[in-house]
């Protein structure tokens, strides 16, 4: 098969009669063999009626639907598990996204050699104050952390070789983070390309500010995995050592101060260095502590994939 097409989706009954003809006609006049996999995340409209009549319609729309609201993320999990394609392409149900794109998308997985090509909504259709200036900043600090050169990491529409859906794991609300994921799994060679961006037909946006505040918070959580994820001790080694290195020095220089020098001074125990030597080496310790226990549960899992094959001889 040549294209899996995955749209994850919450309360888009407007548009998705409209989406899934826009998606056929691409496909027919590029010929390509396909499906359309549609993710019901929990919606409360008449979404799920309409994808069954849709199925039934064009035995190659697929559904899967969620007993509630669990998140984009695990949406596109359970689109990645059941995609039967080579390339993957996923977008939002919203017609903001042209599956007009999609056979550049293809041809630059399929011809170019990408791993993964990323859209880049360079012209949007969105409030500025509400989503364009927070999404440049969020874009801007995600590139700078993750060392992944997308413009527009957010944007949904999305083309996947298939051994990247297979071999990455999309939990939490890591899904803005699909192209960091993948890097971390190997998979570098990531593509961008400027897509067309329109104004929402219908409906309302499903996603408000704290989505930001939420993308800066996974985005601390996806630098520190991505660079101690393997190895927590050298983090917390490190913030160890240099806690207990500060109050050692401290206490050092409280004994020295002690026997040598203000002999007739007040207690050690009196003075505020000794409460400063004290708390730090706690605190070093703590996080020496810390570092071991990451690695005994990182060493002892048996449920996480460690490394990516690429490929296997006679084996």
């Amino acid at each position: 098969m040549h294209i899996s097409v995955v749209i994850p989706l919450l309360n888009e009954e407007e548009s998705l009669t409209e989406l899934h003809d826009w998606i056929a006609k691409v496909m027919q006049s590029e010929a390509y063999t396909y499906e359309i996999i549609f993710i019901d995340d929990g919606s409360t409209d008449d979404s799920w009626n309409l994808i069954t009549k849709l199925s039934l319609k064009n035995p190659l729309v697929k559904g899967i639907r969620f007993l509630k609201n669990f998140g984009k993320s695990q949406a596109l999990h359970a689109g990645f598990n059941k995609a039967k394609g080579d390339v993957i392409i996923t977008m939002d149900a919203d017609l903001q996204d042209s599956p007009d794109e999609i056979p550049e998308l293809y041809n630059m997985i399929v011809k170019d050699g990408y791993d993964l090509v990323s859209g880049w909504k360079k012209k949007r259709y969105d409030s500025i104050i509400a989503k364009n200036l927070p999404s440049k900043l969020f874009n801007w600090a995600a590139r700078k952390t993750s060392g992944v050169k997308l413009h527009d990491f957010n944007c949904g529409l999305k083309a996947y070789h298939k051994d990247v859906v297979k071999n990455i794991d999309v939990n939490g609300e890591m899904h803005r983070y699909i192209p960091v994921l993948s890097k971390n799994a190997g998979f570098s060679n990531i593509g961008e390309k400027v897509v067309q961006h329109q104004a929402r037909k219908y409906g309302v946006t499903k996603f408000g500010m704290d989505r930001f505040v939420h993308g800066f918070l996974d985005l601390i959580t996806i630098w520190f995995l991505s660079r101690f994820g393997k190895r927590p001790m050298h983090l917390f080694g490190a913030l160890g050592f240099i806690m207990f290195a500060i109050g050692f020095g401290f206490a050092l220089y409280l004994g020295i101060d002690k026997l040598f020098i203000n002999r007739a001074g007040r207690l050690i125990t009196q003075r505020p260095q000794f409460y400063i030597a004290l708390s730090t080496m706690i605190i070093g310790t703590q996080f020496f502590v810390a570092g071991f226990l990451g690695e005994l549960i990182l060493r002892n899992r048996t449920d996480k994939k460690r490394y990516t094959i690429k490929d296997q001889l006679n084996i």
